[in-house]
């Protein structure tokens, strides 16, 4: 295998990362699904697949650079900061618990394409139904201002996202929407509240996965998370403006017509 060949799974892994990880269409999902179409499988592509998600962290902390060190810089004495934090760290336990703990039964589990075409169409029916029902207008206008329990039921809303192919970032958007979290700012805390929760997933793989990791994974690692870090710069800029337009609907529907899509091929194959 040359290099070439050997880095054309990573970089198509870093494109799809990229695009998929900050819209609520399942970044995870449709990675499985990638990876079941250019036929790039085995442990490197599983330690991939987590790993990748960083670049499209990263791309968070750059972008959103400026108020990340306010926040930083304003914990000993600003409240509104502490808050912010206090909002980020409540939100995330819910996850670091379950998902620390049934870790290994999610990998082997529920990473198939067929749980993933289900909860694609399933989670898009979501989407559309709480798009039109859910409460749109509340007095916390940012995520300095949230409440602790609205924050810890965003957390709790983002254990749905464990299952692959429901979306971490439409379990935290729509589930701040159902609990009466503005559009904006339930997208903003889900952008801040990937850094925590996304960075301990990729640290908790790599150090299950640490002796099966070669120079040649690390390369494959490297290239992918460059990629999604580049590709989820673009796109985030993208969705905070079209979102303030039109909405998490359209996504819904892409979702359906994807998930019913993978379920016709997967079952036809």
């Amino acid at each position: 295998m040359t290099g070439a060949t050997s880095l054309f799974g990573p970089v198509i892994l870093g494109i799809v990362e990229g695009l998929t990880e900050f819209i609520p269409v399942s970044s995870t999902g449709h990675l499985i699904l990638a990876e079941q179409l250019i036929g790039y499988r085995g442990a490197q592509a599983g330690i991939v697949e987590v790993v990748i998600q960083v670049g499209a962290i990263l791309a968070i902390c750059w972008l959103y650079r400026a108020r990340l060190w306010s926040v930083a810089r304003g914990l000993p004495s600003d409240s509104d900061a502490r808050r912010f934090a206090r909002n980020v760290m409540i939100a995330v336990v819910p996850t670091v618990i379950v998902g620390g703990s049934a870790h290994d039964f999610i990998k082997t589990t529920l990473f198939s394409p067929h749980v993933v075409a289900v909860s694609l169409t399933l989670g898009g029916a979501a989407i559309v139904v709480i798009e039109r029902w859910a409460a749109r207008r509340t007095t916390e206008a940012d995520v300095e201002h949230l409440s602790a329990s609205r924050a810890l039921g965003v957390g709790f809303c983002q254990l749905l996202s464990l299952i692959p192919g429901v979306s971490r970032s439409g379990a935290t958007i729509m589930g701040g929407l159902a609990i009466g979290i503005d559009r904006k700012t339930a997208t903003e805390f889900s952008f801040f509240l990937a850094i925590p929760t996304m960075f301990g997933a990729a640290a908790l793989d790599l150090f299950k996965n640490r002796d099966l990791i070669s120079a040649g994974d690390m390369m494959a690692i490297v290239v992918g998370t460059i990629v999604s870090f580049l590709v989820a710069i673009i796109v985030v800029k993208w969705l905070v403006e079209f979102v303030g337009r039109h909405g998490f609907t359209i996504f819904g529907w892409y979702r359906i017509g994807a998930g019913v899509v993978a379920l016709a091929l997967l079952n036809w194959h």
